[in-house]
């Protein structure tokens, strides 16, 4: 049996009106078009969600539109992004009371902790709701460094059943977790919005977290990989990598993300909340020119 969560499970963007007010009907959109795209979960509350600027009462209206949606179709991820054992505990009981299926949990990162105390932070967070959690190898974003020693240890703990590796270069870290992991049945997925899946899923990856905006183009080029149509996997791919890459500047990827949505159709603005920042002309033009050689 496949662990739970694997596959293409896009983290969702939080679609806004333009005078900031959560847009359901937007996210109600997106989230069809992700199940019509073949995703295999759905994931909410990531890094690409603007999570950090989102209410306690937004992340409830969002999770029970996105489960509704859903239906049981696909498992839903909830992230989990507290600064503390007890804040993430919270946010966790939310996420399980709310109707999410699994967790992405992120490690406490404004006090770094050490490896033991990641330790705790994971039984904790994982023994309080029942659901399987996933670790998230951020380090770029949390200053949070894990070893795959520190990784195959997490996995020992009841409850923690994956790891999402976004520790660049991610590759490398991929082949280092599964080799150290063995025999553990742990699964290993990726992020930095699909850019090495490849690479990472011929290390061992058993699944990618993109952003949203193109699901149905990323889902052809892993079925792809999967049957060994190498020629087509890298050609269908690099083709794609451009909007990819675009869509991982710092400060500017949640505009992008939006950007591309607007284009397709998808939400209906793409305003962004505060400290993330609109498109200025120059690259909303750059943009519009690499989803003009896509088609789109």
């Amino acid at each position: 049996m496949p662990p739970t969560v694997h596959g293409l499970v896009p983290i969702l963007a939080t679609p806004f009106h333009g005078d900031g007010s959560l847009d359901v009907t937007s996210l109600r959109r997106l989230t069809e078009f992700q199940l019509e795209s073949g995703v295999d979960g759905i994931a909410v509350f990531g890094m690409a969600s603007e999570s950090f600027a989102l209410t306690a009462s937004e992340r409830a209206t969002i999770l029970d539109t996105v489960i509704d949606v859903v239906g049981g179709a696909v498992p839903v991820v909830a992230g989990v992004n507290g600064t503390s054992t007890v804040t993430a505990v919270e946010q966790a009981q939310e996420a399980a009371s709310g109707g999410a299926d699994a967790l992405m949990v992120l490690p406490p990162f404004l006090v770094t902790p050490g490896p033991d105390q990641l330790i705790d932070f994971y039984r904790d967070v994982a023994s309080t709701t029942g659901l399987e959690v996933m670790v998230q190898d951020a380090p770029a974003v949390t200053g949070v460094s894990m070893t795959p020693s520190l990784i195959v240890e997490l996995s020992k703990l009841d409850g923690v059943t994956s790891v999402k590796v976004e520790a660049p270069p991610t590759a490398p870290k991929v082949s280092a977790v599964v080799d150290a992991l063995g025999d553990n049945e742990f699964a290993v997925l990726g992020g930095q919005n699909a850019q090495f899946c490849l690479d990472e899923y011929s290390r061992g990856a058993v699944g990618t977290m993109p952003a949203c905006e193109f699901p149905d183009l990323l889902k052809p080029v892993l079925e792809a990989h999967l049957r060994a149509d190498v020629r087509t996997a890298h050609a269908d791919f690099a083709r794609l990598l451009p909007l990819i890459l675009f869509g991982l500047q710092s400060g500017l990827a949640w505009a992008v993300h939006k950007e591309v949505m607007l284009w397709r159709g998808l939400i209906t603005d793409a305003t962004v909340r505060a400290p993330a920042r609109a498109l200025d002309t120059a690259s909303r033009t750059s943009l519009h020119a690499i989803l003009d050689d896509l088609g789109l």
